[in-house]
């Protein structure tokens, strides 16, 4: 067999994409390199964990508009706030697991002057708490609670695992055994034999949170219904994909 040097099949590569872009036809080069050698057998395997969530997230706050000063708004925002924290307490709902992630005044302006100018006419403001809850059932009669204290905003509402990684050796050990499975059958269709496991790599594990609302607005009850929103948190898949290197004997 006539082998080509390197050097040439470049110049037909770079030939040929010329010509295509001349014609309008796109080709797709995608370029791969591996350190696999011919004694070695490469297999993938993925395994999964359906995992019911156990901590819940939500974001919950007060947004004020118009104020007649700043320190207005800022009392305002500083009385529902200490509120909801005083609400939260009552759930057993401990002080590292509430956080402020924002707490802002700012001047609302009026531009419909004649003059092209603007005017200060009030001041906007807004508080927002991110609340990690633990009791998972109580998530709509903490939610509840907030509102009675004064919220105005409800939303990123999302339930997770508080320790997935245990989940994930799972997960990881079905992966294994799926590759290990699919190698089995590999090297029988092939007719070849399998030596030890020269390597392992886990390309991708994770989970993401069960989100149930991106963003709502709270109004007097949930859908405008009043009463306290049963929300389920649902199941979390906790996923691994493994690569296992078998020696070919």
């Amino acid at each position: 067999m006539k082998i080509i040097h390197p050097l040439v099949v470049a110049v037909i590569i770079i030939i040929t994409l010329a010509v295509s872009s001349a014609i309008g036809v796109g080709i797709p080069l995608r370029v791969t390199q591996t350190n696999v050698s011919n004694s070695e057998l490469s297999v993938v395997g993925e395994g999964k964990i359906d995992v019911t969530p156990d901590i819940a997230y939500v974001d919950v706050g007060v947004t004020v508009n118009k104020a007649s000063t700043p320190k207005d708004a800022q009392n305002q925002l500083t009385k529902v706030n200490n509120d909801i924290v005083t609400a939260l307490k009552k759930f057993d709902v401990a002080k590292a697991d509430i956080k402020t992630t924002n707490f802002s005044v700012n001047p609302n302006y009026d531009y419909s002057s004649s003059g092209g100018g603007s005017t200060i006419v009030g001041y906007n403001g807004n508080a927002t708490l991110t609340v990690k809850i633990k009791k998972v059932d109580a998530i709509g009669d903490i939610i509840d609670a907030a509102t009675t204290a004064g919220a105005t905003d409800i939303y990123n509402t999302r339930f997770s695992v508080d320790a997935p990684e245990k989940y994930r050796e799972q997960a990881r050990t079905k992966a294994i055994k799926n590759a290990q499975d699919q190698a089995k059958k590999i090297a029988q269709e092939l007719g070849i034999k399998l030596g030890k496991v020269t390597n392992i790599v886990e390309s991708s594990a994770g989970s993401s949170p069960v989100v149930f609302a991106e963003k709502a607005m709270y109004a007097g009850g949930m859908g405008g219904g009043g009463g306290v929103a049963d929300l389920q948190p649902g199941n979390q898949t906790v996923s691994s994909v493994v690569t296992l290197y078998f020696e070919k004997k």
